[in-house]
């Protein structure tokens, strides 16, 4: 029998959620997704060394005040990360946008396009990236633009279904609704376990799935942020899944039969949802879970971003 890993592949486009290079290699999802805490941790692997010494060196032929070149370096060795990470998939690479600029529409804009054509100028043409954004209404907005641009997005961070409606709504060409996060939040909140079968975050994409077969919405569901192989196999059909090596790894290892439990047929009725920014920020505001996790996954987002930056600057005064 084979595992459930290639049986989810049958059923499901599976993504690495990574930078690691030699996983990719053995693993070989169809895509990648990365984020400052993916990227931060790629740069410290010897993979990247001579990728971190290029930039630094590039960041010193650079004019422009010591903040603007830090930021350009960090900028350089993220896009060093995902122009790896595109050589070695078929399909997709995500970056994402500084999570510092998630409330600021334009300068979301602004730094995708930044980021397209870095991409670009190695040779890595647009169709093969995924500009990631959280799933504010700022950065939904900012999708909006992108989208008609032929700029396609991945919206982050998403925790509940109003997000997921207005990136419909939007265009986007793809969301991620978090599944262990939300998981995390239940189980600090009540006390109590869960199975796959009731798992409040397995629950939201089942939900977000639903909402968007039975009304053709063609935005890809791509469930992520995945605590066990439990809350995979449960959403094992979702369009696709963005999964650890680590969770890979078990999955690969696995046998047994792996039942399909998301399919367009079998999508429950839901009816359609207007969405605006006041009933945005309301529904967000009602839900408690959301609101927390999105904030802190946006901090978390940040944090990482800064102390990528700390290091470029530390580079950058040693080798001056």
């Amino acid at each position: 029998m084979t595992s459930k890993l290639e049986q989810l592949r049958a059923m499901t486009t599976v993504v690495a959620d990574t930078g690691d290079i030699e996983a990719v290699r053995r693993l070989k999802p169809v895509d990648c997704t990365t984020n400052p805490t993916i990227v931060l941790k790629a740069l410290s692997t010897p993979a990247f060394s001579d990728a971190v010494a290029e930039a630094i060196r590039w960041g010193r032929s650079q004019g422009g005040n010591h903040e603007g070149v830090v930021a350009a370096v960090g900028d350089r060795l993220a896009i060093a990360v995902g122009a790896a990470l595109a050589e070695l998939v078929p399909g997709r690479v995500s970056t994402e946008v500084d999570a510092d600029l998630s409330f600021d529409t334009e300068a979301s804009i602004a730094k995708a396009r930044e980021i397209i054509k870095a991409y670009d100028a190695r040779g890595i043409s647009r169709e093969r990236i995924l500009i990631k954004l959280a799933s504010t209404w700022e950065g939904i907005r900012a999708a909006e633009v992108l989208q008609k641009e032929g700029i396609d997005c991945n919206l982050t961070l998403l925790f509940n279904q109003a997000q997921a409606i207005a990136c419909a709504d939007a265009g986007v060409f793809l969301i991620s609704p978090f599944v262990g996060r939300i998981l995390d939040w239940h189980v600090k909140a009540s006390g109590r376990t869960f199975t796959a079968e009731d798992d409040p975050g397995v629950l939201s994409v089942r939900a977000i799935y639903d909402y968007y077969k039975s009304n053709g919405i063609d935005t890809i569901v791509m469930g992520a942020s995945f605590r066990n192989t439990g809350e995979i196999e449960a959403l094992a059909g979702c369009d696709r899944l963005t999964i650890s090596p680590a969770l890979l790894e078990e999955l690969d290892a696995a046998s047994g039969t792996l039942e399909r439990k998301l399919s367009p047929e079998k999508a429950a009725k839901v009816s359609p949802i207007k969405i605006d920014e006041k009933a945005f920020r309301w529904m967000l505001n009602e839900d408690a879970m959301a609101t927390e996790k999105l904030s802190e996954g946006i901090r978390a987002f940040a944090k990482d971003l800064g102390s990528l930056r700390t290091m470029v600057d530390k580079q950058l005064k040693a080798a001056a």
